[in-house]
């Protein structure tokens, strides 16, 4: 064999082996299940320190000390009940390496904002954990459980101010749940929003609002210390950490409303894409450290994923729609 030859044949197969190295690397960017163990960003559609932040930072903690994913990344969008960390996610379209945390608070915020982006525009990865909200009073407040709520709102609503987060949040749809349920207006209710839970515990201990809703976390310091009662929590049965207060439910109070917790995609991505996301969620549950989260914060696990959650989902923006439109938010 000549040596133009023997050239020409060396050169055929090294042309064959890059060639083959690029398929694979192109197979590997488009279903991007590779890079999002290689690197990932959380995109939390809320100021720091609030329930999805912390949503967010506990995820990546769990997923570094576990070696989950090399490199994840919290990325703070905060603004119009999350809807602006929405746009944003689904300008993303087919980045696999994006998660973004969601939950209640956000299917509110979609209908009080008017947002022309809807979780229908991003790809459902799971639901985490639910937080639920609870209703308090300062130590001192003639109201001693739900019914005694209930009785001061028949005889005059707009007399019992109370305050929560903002308007079309979880603490506004509470309360409106609440008053529907026994037969009370929910806008005659008289809601005083604020920008969060801690600005409206201020104004409760210092007796600018009669009663404070919001999830137990925002409240708990207080609760501890006895400067303030707690008069219900929004779930069906006792949650772990918190039984020794009572449900609304066992109040005679039908209002479950756990303020969810999630993860959401950009929309556009593959099939693998999607599994591997999924996956690492689900690696991420799992973790000791993530189990740890769920006691120290008194969530309740309830991941899903897949068919489940998405039926979960669907059901929830009926649901919460439905309670905004009774506010005339909608």
């Amino acid at each position: 064999m000549g040596k133009q030859r023997i050239l020409r044949s060396a050169g055929a197969l090294a042309a064959v082996a890059v060639v083959a190295a690029a398929a694979v690397n192109a197979g590997l960017s488009d279903d991007g299940a590779a890079e999002a163990r290689q690197r990932l960003n959380i995109v939390v559609p809320a100021d720091p320190g609030g329930g999805w932040d912390l949503v967010g930072r506990e995820t990546q903690n769990a997923l570094r000390v576990n070696d989950l994913v090399a490199n994840t990344q919290v990325v703070n969008i905060p603004g119009a009940g999350g809807t602006i960390g929405l746009a944003q996610t689904v300008r993303r379209a087919g980045d696999a390496t994006s998660l973004m945390t969601t939950g209640t608070v956000m299917i509110g915020g979609i209908v009080v904002n008017d947002s022309a982006q809807t979780l229908e525009d991003v790809t459902p990865i799971a639901r985490v954990a639910d937080d639920y909200e609870v209703f308090v009073v300062p130590a001192d407040s003639p109201l001693e459980d739900m019914g005694d709520l209930v009785e001061a709102w028949r005889a005059d609503a707009g007399a019992v101010s109370v305050g929560g987060g903002s308007l079309g949040g979880t603490d506004h749809l509470l309360a409106a749940l609440v008053a529907k349920d026994q037969g009370i207006d929910p806008q005659s209710v008289n809601y005083i929003p604020y920008a969060g839970g801690g600005q409206a515990l201020t104004s409760l201990l210092s007796h600018n609002i009669d009663v404070g809703v919001s999830g137990y976390n925002e409240f708990r310091d207080q609760v501890e210390a006895g400067n303030i009662r707690v008069l219900g929590v929004s779930a069906e049965d006792r949650v772990p950490g918190l039984t020794e207060h009572p449900t609304l439910a066992e109040q005679g109070i039908d209002a479950v409303l756990p303020n969810w917790r999630g993860f959401m995609a950009p929309p556009g991505i593959t099939e693998a894409e999607r599994a591997e996301l999924t996956a690492i969620v689900t690696d991420m549950v799992a973790t000791p450290e993530w189990q740890d989260t769920l006691e120290r914060n008194r969530w309740v696990d309830t991941f899903q994923s897949g068919p489940e959650f998405e039926e979960f989902l669907g059901t929830e923006i009926t649901r919460i729609t439905a309670i905004t439109e009774d506010l005339g938010l909608s």
